[in-house]
């Protein structure tokens, strides 16, 4: 009977940050950053049938392995819409990892246990926001928990072979969606380490055992599947722009972007500042676990602290020493931390001081919420007009950040310190829950596009032509037509001179899509027509009255012109 209660309560739970996760799910757009990438790209795949090549309009786009984009099609071709299935797959991979992360702490601690750290990795809010994104991080989150998981299940609770061979086999289609699915495979070096020391808690896995040698096979072998027939490809092809795009993809995009970054650069203390505000609440619990994870390692020698511990510390180190840093890089390292902090959870949740510090959690966050949302909407601080202007937010999201904050406010009141978690998980839910079922629609049209591509739509008319300059993803993805464009990549004033041209050759029916500050000299601005700003750009469509005569761009067109 208690064994039947427990497993309710984790269905109970499971259930609430899975309906709080997909909250919204449907009611938005693909969003920047990276959304509309990968969706177009997935878009395209399944328009072309070229799944292997990934491509963002005419050009190759070799940033990332396709295994995300891939996944993101295989979801629309189940659910036939792209509004629904885009964040599936994220959806689905951090459910995937509340999963793992319980399933482990249980084998490896007890029931309880697994269920706080479950709901504690649900409500850390970097992991949240990941999971109601397109991004490929969630994903690759789930692959490399999977990985980790399989080797552990393995090290600490087996011999299971089984299990290490899927540790394995996730860690090659790790790398074959984002380069860095191999973090797993760090948790051996903690494991050789206690294994030599003979620390307690770990399996019974003998030292020689031919199986031993399948890991490093079953890692080739999902990169095999992809990497072989796409230079088989390349070869086919004798196109130098494939060949360009294996090199680019296998090289420049892994190690030289790590040794050799080009952008988001941070300083080498940035994850710092990452884990004190994005690992919250999670990383609140360390005044109370340094201590007692010292005397679990220091007195009991125990593992199954140590190797999860040790692994997550590693995988920051190694973000760490590249200068080029994002907040989610880390995400992988986020699940094992909280395994490695789940057996001290029954007991903080009890202590006074933990509760005292996660309700004051709860009362400044709901309180910076509600003070924000009431000067917005009391006209105070101009931070409804500069958000409108910036960001295209509407008025009325300003009443559902109200209503988050005073649900936060009142949770504290009603729980109080006695019951400072249900306080805070009930600020979380509302946090997240009226994020997607409230804000998604008031401001995707903004946030996606949507809104100044209808707009070039309505002006250009049914018949007419459109071609973008100085583009987005999400102005493709949304043109709802089918339109010219003259590469991602390419210099603004060579994609403008290409537009001009073009322009100048079907004048009555053609306009061009392009950026405020793309304009350059050869538009004339004041006759350019303003279609409004949208993630922070201007946004105008160029007819032939503004473009200027005597431009080079006017003048070649002319000249290449049929009588």
């Amino acid at each position: 009977m208690i064994t039947d209660a427990r497993q309710r309560y984790f269905w109970i739970a499971f259930g609430a940050c899975a309906f709080v996760l997909a909250a919204g799910l449907g009611l938005r757009d693909p969003w920047p950053a990276d959304e509309p990438r990968f969706v177009l790209v997935a878009k395209t795949m399944v328009e072309s049938g070229n799944w292997l090549f990934p491509q963002r309009g005419i050009e190759l786009y070799a940033d990332k392995p396709p295994v995300f984009m891939w996944l993101l099609a295989l979801a629309y071709l189940v659910l036939r819409s792209w509004r629904v299935a885009f964040l599936v797959p994220s959806l689905l991979a951090s459910l995937a990892t509340l999963v793992l992360v319980h399933d482990l702490v249980r084998r490896l601690w007890s029931r309880r246990a697994a269920l706080l750290a479950m709901l504690t990795l649900a409500t850390t809010f970097l992991f949240a926001f990941q999971s109601k994104t397109a991004q490929i991080d969630a994903t690759i989150t789930a692959i490399v928990t999977l990985s980790a998981y399989g080797l552990l299940r393995h090290l600490l609770l087996g011999p299971d072979w089984r299990w290490y061979g899927i540790g394995f086999a996730a860690a090659g289609v790790g790398v074959a969606t984002k380069g860095v699915g191999f973090l797993a495979l760090f948790v051996l070096a903690p494991y050789l380490y206690v294994r030599a020391q003979h620390w307690r808690g770990l399996a019974p896995v003998p030292a020689r055992d031919w199986r031993w040698a399948l890991g490093p096979v079953l890692f080739v072998l999902p990169l095999l599947l992809w990497i072989v027939p796409m230079l088989f490809a390349v070869k086919l092809s004798g196109e130098p722009r494939y060949e360009a795009y294996a090199e680019e993809l296998l090289f420049r995009q892994t190690a030289k972007r790590y040794a050799d970054p080009w952008h988001h650069t941070q300083p080498v203390w940035y994850f710092v500042n990452v884990i004190a505000t994005m690992w919250i609440p999670a990383v609140l619990a360390l005044p109370w676990a340094i201590p007692a994870w010292r005397r679990r390692l220091a007195r009991r020698h125990d593992a199954r602290v140590l190797v999860p511990l040790a692994w997550a510390v590693l995988v920051v180190v190694f973000f760490s020493l590249t200068p080029g840093k994002r907040e989610v890089y880390i995400l992988p390292a986020l699940p094992m931390f909280v395994v490695a902090l789940a057996p001290l959870l029954p007991g903080l949740v009890a202590r006074r001081g933990v509760r005292r510090l996660l309700l004051a959690l709860t009362l400044v966050v709901a309180a910076l919420v509600t003070a924000l949302s009431l000067a917005a909407l009391g006209g105070y601080l101009g931070l409804a007009e500069k958000y409108a202007l910036e960001r295209g937010i509407p008025r009325m999201a300003w009443f559902a950040t109200l209503a988050i904050g005073t649900i936060g406010l009142v949770a504290a009141a009603a729980f109080r310190v006695r019951r400072a978690g249900y306080a805070w998980l009930a600020l979380v839910a509302a946090l997240w829950t009226l994020y997607g079922f409230w804000i998604y629609p008031l401001i995707d049209a903004a946030r996606s596009g949507r809104a100044v591509m209808a707009r070039a739509a309505e002006l250009v008319g049914r018949d007419g032509e459109l071609a973008l300059v100085a583009w987005k993803e999400q102005n493709l993805l949304q043109a709802g037509r089918p339109v010219v464009e003259f590469g991602f990549l390419e210099p603004h004033d060579e994609q403008r001179e290409a537009a001009l041209a073009w322009l100048a050759a079907a004048p009555e029916r053609r306009s061009v899509f392009i950026q405020d500050e793309a304009l350059g000299p050869c538009i004339d601005r004041a006759k350019a027509i303003a279609l409004g700003s949208a993630n922070r750009r201007a946004w105008y469509l160029v007819r032939q009255d503004a473009a200027i005569a005597g431009c080079p761009a006017a003048r070649d067109a002319d000249e290449a012109s049929p009588p």
